[in-house]
Parts: C-alpha cells; structure tokens; sequence
C-alpha cells in the first residue's frame, strides 16, 4: 500500500495531504493547509508578487519534510488558479524544484475532474454538479460514479469566478461594501455561470431548462464554502465531522452574505468559524456561491472535504504503482530523499 504526500498550491490556500491508498481507494488521508495567498495582485498584475512566492515557498518547505517524518516515499506537486494567470509562474516552480518536487501547473480542467474524483466516492450513482470554488476560479464538473467504480464524466469547466479574483476588483476595501460594488461583483459571477450552465446542462433536475442527465445534487468545495458552513454553525475550534456534507439552502447562503457584507474585515475576522486571515476574501466567495446557486436553479447544497486532495491522491498511488489514471492525466511523482 503506497503512501503518498500531495501538495497543492491555490490562489488562497496550499495544502498538504499524506494518504494511503489501495486498490484506487483512499484509506486514510491527514490533511494540513496554511493560507499564503499566492494570487495576491495576480488579477491586475498578471504576475506573482515576490512576498507571496517566498510565503509559498517557506510553507511548502514544510510540507515536505511532514511528509517525510509522515513516512511518506513521494510526492507529487500542483499549482492551479493563480499560477496559470501568472506569467512568472517558473520562478516559483524553479523554487519549489530545488525541494525534490516537479511542479505542474494544471489546466482547470483537470484540476475539475481531479475534485469531481475525490468527490464523487460519497455519492455513488447519483447525478451530481461539483463545484470547486477557489480564489480565482471555480471548477465545475457534471457527471456520476459507475458502480465498477469508473467516472461518467459529461462536462467539465473551469470558470475565472473566485473569492480573490472578486474581492479584488470589486470588494478590497475593510469597510462594508457599497450597494453598486456587491451588484458588480454579482454581475461579474453572473455572465460566466450562466454560459456555462447552458453549454454543459447544468440546470437542476426539475427546475426551468433542465435537460436530460441534469444534476440531482450540487456538491461544492473548497475554503469559502466549509467556512460558510462554519460560521452557520458557529464552530469553534472546527471540526470537520460536522461540516463534511453538511447543507446550506440558498436562503442561508444569501443571508450570510447579507451578514458578511454588513461587516468590515475586522468584524469577520471576530466571526466564530471563520479563520481571520480568510476573512478579505470570504464574502466574495460567499457571492459566487450565491451567484452559482441562482444560475443552477438549485436551492440546496452540501459542501463536501473530500476535494481535489483525494482525487490526486489516487492518481499520484496509480502513477506510483504503473497502474491507470482514472481521469486519464497522471502528476509527476518524485521520490522523497
């Protein structure tokens, strides 16, 4: 049974994840994440600030000698959202190189079809739309797990709508946002959502313009929407047992905005269940939540922990053990000296 160490590196977050695997199934997966914020000014700039790489870097150093002591024997890299944006994206994987690691900046859409793998195990057989909302893109990927234990995927997006990407071009500021700057920033969510739930069907089943195969279940991912969860529940410390597939209405998820937008970022950062250095960027996040609810038609979601994380951990232990790629696309596994 191999032990693998998996890092991903996201616009807000990087993560770490050392898991066992047998036979394509997670058995057991350790998580740790730190936000760094790599895509800090990556939006107007169009390049990776100095201070953000070195932030990314210091934490990645990290992770690999956890996985190491974790017993680990290799690792694999990602780098998604922000890294793709960023023409200077080599300087930070030349970095990350001089740790043992080989970096690969993936397309969105299979940074999609790697969340829709770790999550799709939960629910079997069901028709589910996975969104996985990060700070400057969402991934949205359609489709179900086969009984042989194989995906049907029929479409999968990767949209430029995430928490970072919106705060900054229309929520910076520590004080509560203007009326006109919340509607922009709905705008801004709105026009892609909509294309993409035309072209790949993503209507709820038995809403208005739901077409054969539309998704029963909108299951979403990532730190805005636990942290949702969270602040529901006023969770403090966390605790993931209560929010892995917990529910959120429509309803609950627009309040929370409303709430949050009443807020300065001090204010949030005091909100118990959010973590403070998440507070600037989470009521963006909660905006593309509520946006890609209206835009689906759905009323209701579970927010799921079981994210990109598992789904590269079973492609890192089949590339390790030469065996086939469940979605195809294989990361680069180096040994951990």
């Amino acid at each position: 049974m191999p032990r693998v160490a998996c890092i991903d590196i996201g616009t807000v977050t990087a993560r770490l994840a050392v898991a066992d695997v047998e036979g394509g199934r997670v058995l057991r997966l350790a998580k740790h994440s730190e936000i760094c914020n790599l895509g800090e000014g990556v939006d107007a700039t169009g390049r990776l600030a100095q201070g953000a790489m070195e932030r990314v870097f210091a934490c990645v150093r990290g992770y690999v000698e956890s996985a190491r002591e974790a017993g680990a024997v290799a690792a694999c890299c990602t780098m998604t959202s922000a890294a793709r944006d960023a023409e200077n994206s080599w300087e930070l994987g030349a970095a990350l190189d001089s740790l043992g690691l080989d970096p690969l900046v993936i397309p969105g859409e299979v940074e999609g079809a790697l969340t829709f793998l770790g999550v799709a195990r939960d629910f079997p057989g069901t028709r589910i739309l996975v969104a996985d909302n990060g700070g400057g893109s969402t991934e949205l990927a359609l489709g179900s797990l086969l009984p042989d234990g194989r995906l049907d995927l029929s479409f999968v997006r990767s949209v430029d709508v995430g928490c970072r990407r919106l705060t900054e071009k229309y929520l910076s500021s520590a004080a509560p946002p203007a009326a006109a700057d919340l509607g922009a920033a709905h705008d801004f969510a709105a026009a892609p959502f909509a294309e993409a739930v035309e072209a790949g069907g993503l209507a709820a089943a038995g809403t208005r313009g739901a077409t054969d195969g539309a998704p029963e279940r909108l299951v979403v991912c990532g730190g805005t929407v636990t942290s949702l969860v969270a602040i529901s529940l006023a969770l403090e410390p966390y605790d993931s047992s209560r929010v892995h597939l917990a529910s959120l209405t429509r309803s609950q998820v627009n309040e929370l905005e409303a709430r949050l937008a009443s807020m300065g970022v001090e204010e949030r950062a005091a909100l118990p269940g959010l973590q403070a250095k998440r507070a600037p960027v989470i009521l963006g996040g909660a905006v593309a939540i509520s946006e890609l609810m209206r835009q689906t038609g759905f009323e209701r979601l579970q927010a799921s922990e079981s994210d990109l994380l598992f789904g590269l951990a079973t492609t890192a232990a089949a590339a390790l053990t030469g065996e086939d790629s469940p979605v195809t696309w294989k990361p680069t596994m180096r040994p951990l000296r």
